[in-house]
């Protein structure tokens, strides 16, 4: 047993919400301490770790949410570090990202240095990558920042489809998805530091569940209509309406007025699909929501939404959300007292 806590510095920026904040520190605080009052084991000789909130000042911050939370140190007086965990930050440009706070990205980059793990939830990943340290290295994020996260940081490899990505030597950088997957996040963390005892003991206190088929199954089509391309955006609001119809790539390309080529090229510039995986990701979403709604046959969905033949929709389900529609049916279909 260590007779030292593992410090834990949760970094706080004006931009990020609170709730992974709270769950980390609790999770973090109840290890060692919770499990043996519950059993009545005698208690760890001193708290496996110490979480504090670090940021740019200390004293109170009003987050992006207007939950107003207190900050226990300044960065500049945290000198040495075992781990440095960095949540979520609410951005949605390129710019946003220049804003958040250097002097703490800079702390950050220092505390690495100097041989700290550093940890990343969500879209803390993105602070990680503003900082310069997943150059040339693979991370994710949430699914929902991939577009963003590939746009800032080319040079950064992501696979926004994993919860949980190791980088940099001794996979002293860690990422995870979105929302929720920092549960997973928190018990490997606890499960590498302390022992794989103490992080089953917590996810059975917590009722913690590892996210084991990474994020495709919650991952959602995000449409690209912000672009200026008013002949693409014309034909995207057409199929948004049509998409179950057969042939409906040559539909569009005709509809469209262009050369095949030119529409094909446009159309990936526009929206960054084929137009064909654009019309699959469409329907699939369409699935989707019928198969967490409605008791319709699998079957009779794919039939819906374009699919006469069940092979076809049955291996384009799983390949585009990691599930067969059974299971995505068994894991997000609503309770029937809703």
């Amino acid at each position: 047993m260590r007779n030292e806590p593992i410090r834990v510095s949760l970094t706080v920026f004006p931009e990020s919400d609170p709730s992974i904040f709270y769950g980390i520190f609790d999770t973090l605080w109840a290890a060692g301490r919770v499990w043996n009052a519950m059993t009545g084991e005698p208690p760890p000789n001193a708290p496996l770790f110490l979480p504090r909130l670090v940021a740019a000042k200390a004293g109170p911050i009003e987050l992006v949410t207007g939950v107003t939370i207190l900050a226990q140190d300044a960065a500049e007086d945290v000198t040495a570090t075992d781990l440095v965990f960095v949540p979520n930050v609410m951005v949605d440009s390129p710019a946003a990202l220049r804003r958040l706070d250097r002097g703490l990205i800079e702390w950050l980059c220092r505390m690495y240095d100097s041989g700290a793990h550093v940890y990343a939830a969500c879209g803390g990943s993105l602070v990680l990558a503003e900082a310069g340290l997943l150059d040339g290295r693979e991370a994710t994020t949430h699914w929902g920042y991939a577009d963003l996260f590939r746009k800032a940081f080319p040079e950064v490899r992501l696979c926004a489809d994993r919860i949980l990505v190791q980088a940099g030597p001794g996979h002293r950088i860690v990422s995870s998805g979105g929302a929720s997957s920092w549960q997973d996040l928190v018990l490997y963390l606890v499960a590498k530091h302390v022992g794989t005892q103490e992080a089953i003991r917590l996810s059975r206190i917590f009722l913690y569940q590892w996210h084991r088929d990474g994020q495709l199954p919650y991952a959602s089509m995000i449409q690209n209509v912000t672009h200026n391309d008013a002949v693409i955006r014309n034909q995207q609001a057409w199929v948004a309406s049509h998409y179950e119809r057969p042939h409906i790539v040559a539909e569009i390309t005709r509809r469209s007025g262009l050369p095949c080529r030119s529409f094909a090229r446009r159309f990936k510039a526009a929206t960054g699909y084929t137009s064909i995986a654009y019309v699959q990701a469409l329907r699939i979403e369409e699935a989707k929501q019928m198969l967490e709604t409605t008791e319709m046959a699998v079957d009779a969905i794919g039939a819906e939404i374009g699919y006469s033949d069940p092979t076809s929709f049955h291996r384009l389900f799983k390949r585009l959300t990691a599930m067969t529609p059974a299971e995505y049916r068994r894991k997000f279909h609503l309770p029937a007292f809703l």
